[in-house]
């Protein structure tokens, strides 16, 4: 007789939470216009740099082949992943109340984390990719269709949105009943079970294996795909191909090591030593810097790629060059 009310005051009490407030980084009204201006800066950059990759690939036909391909993909999918956040961010500098509700905050984390882990299976396509082109040249062609290769792309845009719906569900059933303040600039996980009025040891072990298994499976992956290569190229007698071998390969692990490096750091256990604002940093690391250092690191050091670049942009990206100094750290001069 009496677990109808009860079950009725449990529901009122999981929905008591319509809201949380993102605290970002405090500080006077002062600094938090410095921040928008400067993050707002940063995002302008990363949209620009990697939808002119993207464009690039999209115009030019020389660029329709699968490593440039997966990596006008891989590019948008950075487009997707920045702006999960940051528009999100800007916004909170400019507002009081800095809150968010609860079907935005879980969204938010939804869109983040699923790009996010897209983006560590992109990065493993493009491995493989690497590996069949220099491990196996001779049957590259026959291996890397242009079936294969829509196939990979699709693979790579929906594992992440398909697989990260589990945690999602999980940690937004946890009763939120108050405080609502996480000291974060985005909707983190790991803050938001912190909230939670229980514990919920099941869905804190099944989001930490989730992260362990992902996180070090991926990795593992493309360490391998790479040491395969980096032994075939070894064995190259050419000097040429192992400068180019070599500098494709680098590009690709620094872009490994920045979006991994600071990732393992943070997630693969959800109780971490880190302080609030070590956290917020790496966050900030994978989350803004990482976005906008790629097309740097693994595109405009590529030959083919600033030709391409100039090719469709032509005079604009020269201008851009020369009278903006921010740019012009972001689109270098070519060497001579």
């Amino acid at each position: 007789m009496t677990s109808a009310p009860m079950n009725v005051s449990n529901q009122e009490h999981k929905l008591s939470v319509s809201y949380f407030i993102l605290m970002g980084f405090p500080s006077s009204p002062q600094m938090q216009l410095l921040y928008f201006g400067l993050f707002l800066v940063t995002y302008t950059l990363t949209l620009t740099g990697n939808a002119a990759i993207a464009c690039a690939v999209r115009a030019d036909r020389r660029l329709h082949t699968p490593m440039y391909i997966l990596l006008g993909n891989f590019s948008l999918l950075e487009i997707c992943y920045v702006t999960s956040t940051v528009p999100n961010m800007l916004a909170n500098f400019l507002s009081t109340s800095k809150s968010i509700s609860f079907v935005s905050c879980f969204a938010q984390f939804y869109f983040f984390f699923s790009f996010g882990c897209d983006e560590g299976f992109f990065l493993c396509i493009m491995a493989f990719d690497r590996y069949l082109a220099i491990c196996r040249p001779l049957h590259y062609p026959r291996i890397m269709t242009r079936q294969l290769c829509t196939g990979l792309v699709v693979f790579g845009w929906s594992c992440g949105c398909i697989l990260f719906i589990t945690p999602v569900v999980l940690i937004s059933r946890l009763p939120y009943c108050g405080p609502n303040i996480i000291n974060h600039f985005v909707c983190d996980p790991v803050p938001l079970m912190m909230l939670s009025c229980a514990e919920d040891t099941t869905t804190q072990s099944v989001y930490s294996a989730f992260n362990a298994f992902f996180m070090i499976g991926t990795l593992l992956f493309i360490l391998c795909s790479y040491a395969l290569v980096i032994l075939a190229v070894v064995r190259m007698p050419a000097v040429a191909g192992k400068r180019k071998a070599f500098s494709t390969c680098a590009s690709h692990l620094a872009v490994v090591t920045l979006f991994y490096g600071s990732i393992l750091m943070m997630y693969v256990g959800p109780e971490s030593g880190h302080t609030v604002k070590m956290q917020k940093i790496i966050t900030l690391f994978y989350s803004v810097i990482t976005p906008l250092c790629n097309p740097l690191i693994y595109s405009l050091r590529n030959k083919e790629m600033k030709d391409a670049l100039r090719r469709v942009f032509g005079t604009e990206i020269l201008f851009i060059k020369h009278k903006s100094n921010i740019v012009a750290i972001y689109v270098p001069s070519l060497p001579t």
